[in-house]
Formats: C-alpha cells, sequence, structure tokens
C-alpha cells in the first residue's frame, strides 16, 4: 500500500533574510537559528539572502508572517511593525522588499496576502567577513525573545499591539 505523503502548514511563518557572510547582516538567520532550537510548535523557520517572486508560495495557508532582516537605520534594540501590500520598484529585481513580495501575492493569488509584519534589527557592521558586532549581539538578544513571546500563541492581537 502506498503511503500517503501529508504536510501540515504551520500557522506562523518566520522568514529571515540577510547575508551571514557580511557582519550584522547575519542578524535575520541567526535569529531563525535560535528559533530552530526553541522549536516553536506554531511556527515555521525558513531563510535565504534575499525575497524573491517565488517566495509567494511560501506565503500561503499561513495565519501570519513575520520578516525579519538587519537595519543599520532603525532604533536599537529592533524595530516591529505591521505591513501592507504595495508596489515598489525592487518587483523587478532580484531582491523584493517585503511589502513588494506581498503584492506579487496579491496578483498570483487574487487575494490579500495574510497578515505580515516585519522586524527589522539593528546593526552596524555590515563588512563582508566581519563577526557579528557585540551591539548587535544584544540586538539579537532582545529580538529572540521578542519572537519568541510573539510564536507562542499566535495571537494577532498580540501582534497588532506591537506593530501599531
Amino acid at each position: 500500500m502506498a503511503r500517503l505523503n501529508v504536510t501540515t502548514t504551520k500557522p506562523i511563518l518566520i522568514f529571515a533574510y540577510g547575508n551571514p557572510g557580511r557582519g550584522d547582516d547575519a542578524l535575520g538567520p541567526l535569529l531563525l537559528e535560535a528559533m530552530e532550537q526553541h522549536q516553536p510548535p506554531l511556527a515555521e523557520c525558513q531563510t535565504d539572502m534575499q525575497l524573491q517572486v517565488e517566495h509567494v508560495t511560501d506565503l500561503e495557508g499561513r495565519a501570519l508572517i513575520l520578516f525579519v532582516d538587519a537595519d543599520v537605520s532603525c532604533a536599537a534594540p529592533f524595530a516591529f511593525a505591521a505591513l501592507r501590500a504595495k508596489k515598489d520598484d525592487s518587483y523587478t529585481s532580484h531582491a523584493m522588499t517585503p511589502h513588494a513580495l506581498l503584492h506579487a501575492f496579491r496578483q498570483v493569488y487574487g487575494k490579500d496576502a495574510p497578515p505580515a509584519f516585519l522586524l527589522r534589527i539593528r546593526g552596524y557592521d555590515f563588512e563582508l567577513g566581519e563577526p557579528l558586532s557585540p551591539p548587535a549581539t544584544a540586538n539579537l538578544a532582545a529580538a529572540v525573545e521578542l519572537v519568541k513571546s510573539l510564536v507562542s500563541t499566535a495571537d494577532i492581537s498580540d501582534w497588532q499591539q506591537l506593530g501599531a
């Protein structure tokens, strides 16, 4: 008898992106490593160097989406905000913004993407081959605690209060 391969989609997608070889740009992938050790039962973790249009398929069937990236311009330790679909210049490039990916989801599926949020972790040094800077390490620890709290229940009202 053939076995049926059934996969279940977890309600929360944590999608981190960044280049682990560029100092603090590794903050997103490092947050995912910490979350995978925590093994949140409601969240699936994915990473890539950058967002691309093909990632719209990863958003389907989710209740909540959290994008995670390093950012040199936000306040420490991090910034957390709700996202809206928006067509921008990145939709024609090899790397997309989360806003443009949500817009592409709407174009592909003919409906709005699930509620999405962006966690920008403050980084300082993005030089090739550099390790994570000490202040970014502290910011990462604070961001991991936030994400652990968020994914523990998948309650969108908790997310909305923080991302308002």
